[in-house]
């Protein structure tokens, strides 16, 4: 199939000639009880349906595991906090009314001289509106943490001036919306247009920018108790169902199948999410509109037709059908989410945790054969890490939280610029998996600009979980943080240095009683997970890739230390096990190089018995920096314009042991893996003998095979026995 233009690419080509944190949260007490002007007076007409006041939705009875409201999870000092405070600047500089000039132009409002932000958020782009919701995501989660006035004092005037705009269009828009609920920042044309199948660049994904919209609204509500922002947003549902709601369903899936301009983020999600705080059917009803049936039916059948679509473009709407399960119990939505996510999280997983190639999933484990400079939309890591963390919500897995861990240290930590900015959010687009490649950072206006608002100011939002019953807390993240229980009187902090190495301790600081403490043990923590309480080294087994349970009636002051050392490790590609990239325990490394062919290396001659890449790869005197080949390794999550290599290529041509050189080929059997891959994978080696003696035992296998002769079998068998490699 040919390959359709790209946002980002329309985007340069623009440039040369002149693009939240779940609902469901408990309401901050202090939103609720927060006094704001814009919330004194409603919207006129403000349907009666609508909470005069902040309340918070139940949590669906499907979940197994809650999530705590923003402000009872405080970052610690770290990385994680210094790039939060990076955004929190832009946060609080940002002008308004630069937000607002879209909106209050096609409301024929004064737009008070500010200009658009830019990018794509400009007076005629045809995605104008989407950059402002993500905004209102952003001031909402900053001021959810903060508590900051001047943050809520921004919040409620962009939520008055859109309901100001709501209005003016209900009243004298030009063309007059179909219905009083209607708000953009363009008139309702695009919308009408692609009932009729119009197709992208002439309009640009509509519903999606109505999604960001209606999810900044909700989060003004939800993270700031805003109750005009919950009017605005019900009004906006009763359009959304006027429209959808008459559709036959067969014209409302030929929409949706539409590349890009039948886009529409998580409509199914926010409507479903509005529909917890109002009890509308329409809203549910509005909801299920959105079911993108051929996609939602092959998933829910385990059938990957994933091929050749827009990443972006689908993976939200998994997220939409996971809270459709919520609120219909149809295992259909649940099946698909389910299946879906194991379609992206493994074999289309760059080692960043990233998916796509120009903003498109490619084959089913098409990994080194899809490596450039448009690698892994940042938008697409931002929403497999909201779908990751719903799922973990109805099924507490680790494999979805050792995914989230993935791709928040190695990409969205790594998307934010290490640089002070108060005019731009300086984050990434594309985040190239190819050599030589560099980072390009700003974005104002894009999708990703607008999802990487929201990306710093919510790393605490995944730290901790709780059970349904409440009896446990589980530890997903080891980040520097603090927890606050306040209906069990406890406050737990956690001192650590992630992502860099180093003992996580957690600290029960107020309060006590009998908690399940569970201790999410990595997949990569294959080194060892130690835990000690009040120094005590605890017994229970810990395996990678599992929770660890403490079960105790705890006491303030009680401290729980637990340790899992890194190690240097390589991850082979799925399509070429000679790519690979090398981790320090969860920290992707790459080598600094403008080369932009692979860089080759080489690390089993160095190897010793213990075959650990410890003897290849050497410290370079800075924490977690590291030298091999000559070249200077680095933690991924450092965010700068040096050019970088985050895959390289292993060439490992003979068999050799230290300066014992066999002669022989070492040569790779069917799955690509080599007579080396193979015999070291079963290190650490005892003694010479037994390395020998597993030396011959492979050596053998690959004589049965027809990979060694005779006498090459006998040529490494004898290497091996003269190489007397030290322990």
């Amino acid at each position: 199939m040919s390959q359709p233009p790209t946002r980002r690419h329309l985007l340069r080509l623009a440039a040369g000639t002149a693009a939240a944190a779940p609902l469901l949260y408990p309401i901050p007490a202090a939103a609720r009880t927060a006094s704001t002007s814009s919330t004194a007076t409603p919207l006129a007409g403000t349907p009666a349906h609508v909470p005069s006041t902040a309340a918070p939705a139940a949590v669906p009875a499907t979940w197994a595991v809650h999530p705590f409201p923003l402000d009872q999870v405080t970052l610690g000092d770290g990385v994680f906090r210094r790039k939060r405070d990076l955004m929190l600047d832009y946060a609080r500089a940002y002008p308004a009314d630069r937000i607002l000039a879209v909106f209050r132009a096609n409301a024929g409002l004064d737009t008070r001289g500010a200009r658009p932000p830019g990018g794509w958020e400009t007076a005629d782009g045809n995605l104008r509106g989407h950059y402002g919701g993500h905004f209102l995501t952003l001031v909402s989660q900053a001021y959810a943490d903060t508590r900051e006035a001047a943050l809520k004092t921004k919040l409620d005037q962009l939520v008055a001036a859109l309901g100001e705009c709501q209005q003016a269009l209900a009243e004298h828009g030009s063309p007059k919306p179909s219905h009083p609920g209607y708000l953009a920042a363009y008139p309702e044309t695009q919308f009408i247009l692609l009932e009729s199948y119009t197709t992208y660049p002439t309009i640009w994904a509509p519903y999606y920018t109505c999604h960001k919209i209606m999810r900044g609204l909700l989060d003004a509500y939800t993270l700031a108790g805003n109750a005009q922002a919950l009017a605005i947003a019900s009004k906006m549902g009763d359009w959304v169902h006027s429209r959808l709601g008459r559709l036959p369903k067969a014209q409302l899936e030929r929409m949706w199948s539409i590349y890009i301009a039948g886009e529409y983020g998580g409509m199914n999600e926010v409507l479903a999410d509005l529909h917890a705080l109002t009890g509308r059917a329409e809203h549910l009803a509005a909801a299920r509109c959105f079911d993108n049936t051929s996609l939602l039916e092959a998933c829910a059948g385990d059938r990957d037709i994933l091929e050749g679509r827009h990443a972006n473009q689908h993976i939200p709407q998994f997220t939409g059908y996971v809270r459709l399960f919520d609120h219909t119990g149809d295992e259909k939505y649940a099946a698909a989410a389910r299946n879906f996510w194991h379609m992206v999280a493994g074999p289309r997983t760059y080692s960043l945790g990233g998916t796509g190639q120009g903003e498109m999933f490619r084959a089913r484990n098409a990994i080194a054969a899809t490596l450039g400079d448009n690698n892994a939309e940042t938008c697409a890591t931002y929403n497999m890490l909201k779908l990751s963390r719903q799922l973990f919500f109805h099924e507490p897995d680790p494999a979805y939280m050792d995914h989230y861990e993935r791709g928040l240290t190695n990409h969205i930590l790594a998307s934010r610029r290490d640089a002070a900015s108060t005019v731009s959010p300086e984050v990434t687009y594309f985040v190239g998996m190819g050599p030589g490649v560099v980072r390009e950072y700003d974005n104002t206006g894009t999708c990703c600009g607008g999802t990487g608002m929201e990306n710093h100011t919510k790393y605490q939002d995944s730290v901790y979980f709780r059970s349904a019953d409440g009896n446990a807390v589980y530890v997903n993240l080891y980040l520097a943080s603090t927890l606050r229980l306040p209906e069990r009187g406890l406050v737990i902090e956690q001192a650590s240095s992630y992502p860099a190495e180093g003992v996580r301790t957690l600290t029960f600081r107020e309060g006590g009683g009998t908690l399940d403490l569970k201790l999410r043990v990595p997949s990569w923590a294959t080194a060892g997970f130690t835990v000690a309480v009040n120094g005590v080294r605890q017994q229970a087994q810990a395996m990678p890739g599992s929770y660890l349970t403490l079960s105790r009636n705890w006491r303030r002051g009680d401290r729980v230390t637990a340790s899992a050392p890194y190690r240097l490790r390589v991850e082979r590609a799925l399509d070429d096990p000679t790519v690979q990239s090398l981790f320090h325990g969860p920290v992707l490394l790459v080598a600094r190089s403008r080369e932009t062919a692979f860089r080759q290396f080489s690390f089993y001659r160095d190897f010793t018995l213990r075959g650990d890449l410890a003897d290849a790869v050497r410290p370079e005197g800075r924490p977690q920096h590291f030298t091999t080949h000559g070249l200077t390794l680095a933690p991924f999550h450092i965010a700068d314009d040096a050019a970088y290599h985050a895959y390289f290529r292993r060439t490992e041509p003979v068999v050799v042991f230290g300066a014992s050189d066999s002669g022989v080929a070492n040569r790779a059997r069917g799955d690509g893996l080599t007579f080396l891959d193979v015999l070291w994978e079963q290190a650490p080696f005892a003694t010479s003998a037994r390395f020998v003696d597993a030396v011959r035992a492979v050596a053998d296998v690959w004589l049965s095979e027809g990979l060694f002769t005779r006498s090459e079998r006998d040529r490494v068998v004898a290497a091996a026995g003269a190489a007397n490699l030290r322990r």
